[in-house]
């Protein structure tokens, strides 16, 4: 889905107030805790997460799922391992309704993903 929003309030204010919203509040604000220097805003319609114009994350509600979107996955290390049972593409990580996230390596797959992009490792696609 694709939201008309300004800033980050306002996208977060347009989200249905249901599994999708809690889903999305959760990854952001794992995203928050482990890199509270990132620049919060929009990009391409969604969330957005970077530092210095470097891009590290978007995130987005959709219609079934909700999505995170890093680059390319394999460049994490143990993104195979920490990501089990998660539908995902190349660079898009889609967790749906059943995902109990604090049951899935989600938290730690992030923090590798800010600490090899502050590394200056290029996770890029």
């Amino acid at each position: 889905m694709q939201y008309e929003a300004k800033n980050p309030q306002e996208y977060l204010e347009q989200l249905e107030d249901d599994w999708r919203k809690e889903k999305l509040m959760t990854i952001r604000q794992y995203i928050l805790d482990h890199a509270p220097d990132l620049e919060e805003g929009i990009e391409y319609k969604m969330l957005s997460y970077s530092k210095d114009s470097s891009s590290f994350f978007h995130l987005n509600a959709q219609k079934g799922y909700v999505s995170l979107y890093v680059g390319s996955i394999d460049k994490i290390v143990d993104a195979e391992e920490l990501l089990e049972g998660f539908n995902r593409g190349k660079g898009c990580i889609r967790v749906k309704k059943s995902v109990i996230l604090k049951e899935t390596g989600l938290e730690t797959f992030v923090k590798r993903a800010i600490e090899a992009k502050l590394a200056g490792k290029d996770i890029s696609c």
